[in-house]
């Protein structure tokens, strides 16, 4: 049994989901293969980085490689993601981004431009620690590509705020070992709770917008 079959606690023949390909990839290319995930998942939200993440780190734990090869290979994944969806973002462009927001259900023009004007003061700031909250880790590069924020100052934030992530994962994988599986669960209700956020504030701005179209319908 090989030492990434190990890190699921099965045989590699009966591996499957995420963790299998997460696994295969790591087995055939090394630790390329990590740095290969987590491009993906950069593009593709739903697969999660939580648990790709420590099982790079449980695997240079037993020596399959470095541990700052797992880091630096996974950092230069979630770059190269992160930069397909900024072209996606400024291949749409402002107008069409515009114009496709505007046809939202209660989304006004003035909800548009008091986003495009938070993204324009703190930008820099939503890039960078944005790669450190679930969900809007990927999300976060479609609007800086819309808004055209000059590229290498993207790829640094995005590299910066990565490797912030990244570490903390990779590391407490390592640490753990066999029990990198317990960083996922944590990190899964983590995810949840932003979720629950979201919702609420969606929520929250429903409501609101109802109301006030409510009482301007009041004669």
């Amino acid at each position: 049994m090989t030492v990434l079959a190990l890190a699921t606690g099965t045989d590699p023949s009966v591996l499957s989901g995420v963790s299998g390909w997460a696994v295969h990839l790591m087995e055939t290319l090394g630790v390329a293969g990590a740095g290969i995930a987590i491009a993906v998942e950069n593009v593709f939200p739903p697969l999660p980085s939580e648990l790709i993440l420590p099982l790079a780190g449980f695997t240079a734990s037993q020596g399959t490689f470095g541990l700052v090869e797992a880091i630096v290979w996974t950092t230069a994944g979630s770059v190269v993601g992160a930069m397909v969806l900024y072209l996606l973002g400024a291949l749409v462009g402002r107008t069409r981004t515009r114009a496709l927001m505007a046809r939202i259900p209660l989304v006004s023009i003035a909800d548009i431009d008091r986003a495009e004007a938070f993204f324009t003061r703190h930008g820099h700031a939503a890039v960078f620690f944005g790669r450190m909250v679930p969900v809007f880790r990927s999300l976060i590069s479609i609007p800086a590509g819309v808004e055209r924020m000059p590229v290498l100052v993207f790829l640094a934030l995005t590299a910066a705020g990565s490797a912030v992530w990244n570490t903390i994962f990779v590391c407490a994988g390592y640490l753990l070992g066999e029990n990198w599986d317990a960083v996922e669960r944590y990190a899964g209700i983590a995810q949840w709770v932003v979720v629950a956020v979201v919702v609420a504030l969606v929520g929250g701005f429903v409501i609101s917008r109802l109301r006030s179209r409510s009482r301007a319908a009041t004669p």
